[in-house]
C-alpha cells in the first residue's frame, strides 16, 4: 500500500530528535582502516550496540511512550519483542514512571528476557513457532487498558529509530550509501527517510539474514508477503512479514535488499570483536557481514553503516564465535 503522503517525513525524525536529546546517547563513530581497504571506501560504523539497552531500539520507544498522554502512562505500556524492543519500552516505562508488561518469545536469549525484568517489566511468554504475539499483546493491552507499542510498525517509534541516521549525517556530512539491517524494517524506513531527506542521492541498501528474506520478496513482488518464521540466529530478523507502514516506506526509498548466511554473520561477529574492539549480537552484525562478503556490492565514497545492537551473552558468544563453531 503506498500513499500520496508518507506516514513519516524528515521533520517527523527531527520532532523525534529533539525529544531524545539528553535522554538516547548520541552514539559514537567508528572508522577502521583495514575495513575501509576491505570495502573499497570510506566506511562509517554507527555504534548503536552502545545505545542504552545496547541496541538502537531505545530510540523509537521511548519517543513512541513519551507522546502518550498522562492518563495513558498512568494505565501502562504493552510490547511484544523477541528482546531488544521489550528492554526499550521496559526502560522507556521505567523512565517515564509507568509500567511494562511483555510479550516474548519462549526462546528469547536469556540475557535479553532478564535485562527486560530488570528494568521493572512483567513478562508473559508464548511459543514464537505456534503463538501469534501480536494478538497475544493487542489481547492482554485491551484487558489491562494498556497503550500498546509495537517494535516497528508505528509512525512514532519509525520516526525515533531514524534519528540514528539523522544523528550520523549530521556528524559526517552526506553519505554516498547506507547500509543498514532489515526485520520489521522500522529502522531502516526511519533511516532511510533521515538520509534521503537530507541527501536524496544517498543509496539505502537493506540487510537480511538468507533464511528471513521477507522484505526482499515482498519488494520484488509489490506486495507484503509471508515467510514462515526464519530459523536463523539473528534473532532480531526472526520476523514472517515486514510491517505495513514500514513498507510503504522501504518501497519508495530502499535501493535494494540483500542476504547473509548465518556462518557469514559469526564471521562478521569475529571481525568486529577481533578487528574493531567491538561486540554485535547476530541482527548488529549482518550489515558488517555484507560489507566483508561483498555482497553489498560495489562501494564508492562515504558509506554510513548502522550497527544495530549488542546484547548477546558470553556463553552465547563464545557458543556462535568459538572454536569449531
Amino acid at each position: 500500500m503506498t500513499t500520496s503522503t508518507p506516514p513519516v517525513t524528515l521533520d517527523d525524525v527531527r520532532d523525534a530528535a529533539a525529544r531524545l536529546k539528553g535522554i538516547a546517547h548520541r552514539t559514537p563513530v567508528l572508522r577502521s582502516r583495514t575495513l575501509d581497504a576491505l570495502a573499497g571506501a570510506e566506511i562509517l560504523l554507527k555504534c548503536e550496540n552502545l545505545q542504552r539497552v545496547g541496541a538502537f531500539k531505545f530510540r523509537g520507544a521511548y519517543h513512541a511512550a513519551s507522546r502518550l498522554t498522562p492518563g495513558q502512562l498512568a494505565r501502562g505500556i504493552a510490547a511484544y519483542s523477541s528482546g531488544n524492543h521489550a528492554q526499550a519500552v521496559a526502560l522507556a516505562a521505567r523512565e517515564l514512571g509507568t509500567t511494562a508488561v511483555i510479550v516474548m518469545p519462549e526462546d528469547a536469549p536469556p540475557s535479553k528476557r532478564d535485562a527486560t525484568a530488570g528494568y521493572g517489566a512483567e513478562i508473559v511468554t508464548y511459543d514464537r513457532y505456534t503463538g501469534d504475539r501480536e494478538a497475544i499483546a493487542e489481547a492482554l493491552a485491551a484487558e489491562r487498558g494498556l497503550s500498546l507499542i509495537p517494535p516497528y510498525d508505528h509512525p512514532h517509534v519509525i520516526a525515533g529509530q531514524g534519528t540514528a541516521a539523522l544523528e550520523l549525517v549530521e556528524e559526517t556530512g552526506p553519505l554516498d550509501a547506507l547500509i543498514a539491517p532489515v526485520g520489521g524494517g522500522g529502522l531502516i524506513a526511519g533511516s532511510a527517510t533521515a538520509a534521503k531527506g537530507l541527501h536524496p542521492g544517498t543509496r539505502v541498501i537493506g540487510v537480511e539474514p538468507e533464511a528471513g528474506d521477507d522484505t526482499k520478496r515482498s519488494l520484488e513482488a509489490g506486495r507484503r508477503v509471508a515467510v514462515p518464521v526464519p530459523r536463523t540466529i539473528a534473532d532480531g530478523q526472526a520476523l514472517p512479514t515486514p510491517g505495513e507502514l514500514t513498507f510503504s516506506l522501504n518501497r519508495r526509498l530502499l535501493d535494494g535488499i540483500v542476504l547473509v548466511r548465518d556462518d557469514e554473520i559469526r564471521d562478521a561477529m569475529r571481525f568486529a570483536f577481533e578487528r574493531l574492539k567491538i561486540v554485535l549480537e547476530p541482527s548488529g552484525a549482518t550489515p558488517l557481514a555484507a560489507l566483508l562478503t561483498g555482497r553489498a556490492g560495489r562501494l564508492a565514497g562515504r558509506v554510513g553503516v548502522i550497527l544495530s545492537g549488542g546484547n548477546i551473552d558470553a556463553g552465547r558468544f563464545a557458543r556462535l564465535c568459538g572454536p569449531g563453531s
